[in-house]
């Protein structure tokens, strides 16, 4: 089998700069054009089950709040009810940091297996408790599984995709993580109406069901090979190569043999050693490099906006809320947001490319402002008791179906742009320091999830329901401001430039 360098392209062409080399590597390999195989969408869609993982952890503790009563004897109170919740956000934080700095030296595989290990941990750990404390110490368990699959997968998909499909790819990736929240709410909901299964026994199976995923996932890894960026930076450009004929079968050899050479410039550009060393080095390229810190800052700044404004007390506290606005039956009502949240992701793989990121994000931001702002009005109508959040009243009237319309156009607006559009937001960054970037975009997913988690109840209490409303509206509004003025065209020549050579790049 033939040995691919780029030392072999430097005997026949001459470059100005490294930029005209990868631009003329591209132009040489019309690799990207040449039809797809079917591993080149399996793959993908194989890696998701981790999104699916991610949505079904994240989104049972919605139903369980208000169905963990009987292990303590009591009702959780407020500050039990974030802790809770807000620790599997701190494992994942944990978790993110863990897999990034491992995703380079490692390969993109290992962090996923590792989760799936954890995914059973908590499965044990919490079907188990019998005390808030262990149940709690689950949750955070579950969280470092969670994180470190949020981090990972995304990459590994943007990798191994080809770039003109990889938008809609990892949108799938986020389809998954809102139908496993989804899947999650309508199991968590049909136990609580089995007749002959209480409530404990209830919660303890919507857990313990999680557990299958994570065992299918790790399983079927062993069909999945590692991205050919990983083959190329460990040294092993021949098993790259078939890779690209796995995913490329129409491919020529010259084509291939460009495409490893373009990897291997781009690594080599960066880092030198980006198995041993490139952590330092991105971190610094990162912030010593304007246009680089630019991006970053840009894609992490679409990741705060998504999530201050609140979009995840509704995953994990909407249960609580529909109860709190009067709903008997509390857990039935809350699949309906999960349902649309799932819905309008699969409207969000249409949008992605179609219309842009920019128009999208305008589009999408702006509409849960107005939906939120409506939905503060409608709380000032119903009468609640800040002390312990209950409704005061046996009649829902027109302020809850108002709200619950409002919720249901609202996750629709979220789910068909921003919660794409902010993990997808990692394309900005330069190949060399993507890496880095995606788990500084990860990191910040978790750190703003944390204070969301922590915060929501006490704030519906402090602030009143159309307060805290009102303060989640204020957060899209400026990040809209923010998206007209700094958030870069999808046309623009600089960008498109940026994008040609880094998907070549791949």
């Amino acid at each position: 089998m033939a040995t691919y360098t780029s030392d072999s392209f430097d005997k026949d062409i001459k470059f100005d700069d490294l930029t005209e080399k990868i631009e003329k590597l591209a132009e040489l390999s019309a690799i990207e054009a040449t039809a797809a195989s079917k591993a080149a969408w399996l793959i993908p869609v194989t890696v998701s089950l981790g999104g699916l993982l991610f949505g079904y952890d994240t989104g049972y503790i919605s139903s369980v709040l208000v169905t963990i009563s009987p292990l303590l004897s009591r009702a959780l109170s407020s500050l039990e009810q974030e802790l809770v919740t807000s620790l599997t956000s701190g494992g994942a934080l944990v978790g993110a940091v863990g897999a990034g700095l491992t995703a380079d030296r490692f390969g993109r595989r290992m962090p996923i297996w590792s989760a799936c290990v954890v995914f059973v941990i908590r499965t044990i750990l919490q079907t188990t408790a019998f005390s808030i404390a262990q149940f709690a110490v689950g949750r955070f368990v579950v969280g470092l599984g969670v994180g470190s699959a949020a981090m990972v997968v995304p990459l590994y998909i943007s990798e191994l995709a080809p770039a003109k499909y990889r938008g809609r790819m990892i949108a799938f990736n986020n389809m998954s993580v809102t139908f496993g929240q989804l899947l999650v709410s309508a199991i968590g909901a049909g136990l609580s109406q089995v007749g002959n299964l209480d409530t404990s026994q209830a919660w303890r199976a919507t857990v313990c069901i999680g557990a299958a995923p994570a065992i299918h996932l790790a399983g079927l890894l062993f069909l999945c090979p590692e991205s050919p960026r990983q083959f190329v930076a460990h040294g092993r450009p021949d098993e790259a190569s078939v890779f690209l004929t796995r995913i490329y079968p129409m491919s020529t050899e010259s084509q291939r043999r460009a495409k490893i050479c373009s990897i291997e410039i781009s690594i080599e550009e960066a880092t030198k050693t980006m198995v041993d060393d490139s952590l330092w080095k991105s971190f610094r390229r990162i912030f010593t490099t304007p246009a680089t810190f630019r991006a970053v800052l840009t894609a992490c700044t679409i990741m705060v906006i998504s999530q201050l404004g609140g979009f995840n007390t509704l995953m994990y506290y909407s249960a609580t809320l529909f109860k709190i606005m009067g709903f008997t039956n509390a857990t039935v009502v809350a699949i309906t947001v999960s349902a649309t949240n799932f819905i309008f992701s699969l409207v969000s793989l249409v949008l992605v490319d179609r219309f842009g990121r920019r128009r999208t994000l305008l589009v999408s931001v702006m509409g849960m402002a107005i939906c939120l702002m409506i939905a503060a009005i409608a709380f000032s109508y119903i009468p609640v008791n800040l002390a312990t959040l209950e409704v005061e009243s046996n009649e829902i009237g027109w302020p809850g179906i108002l709200l619950i319309v409002t919720i249901i156009c609202y996750v629709a607006f979220y789910s068909s742009g921003v919660a794409t559009i902010a993990w997808i937001g990692t394309e900005l960054t330069p190949m060399e320091v993507r890496a880095v970037g995606t788990m500084l975009n990860t990191v910040t997913f978790w750190s703003t999830n944390i204070i969301i988690a922590s915060t929501f109840l006490s704030m519906m209490k402090g602030m009143t329901p159309s307060g805290t409303f009102g303060f989640y509206c204020s957060i899209y509004f400026f990040g809209w401001i923010f998206i007209v003025f700094c958030f870069p065209e999808k046309e623009n020549k600089q960008f498109a430039k940026v994008n040609t050579q880094q998907s070549f790049a791949h």
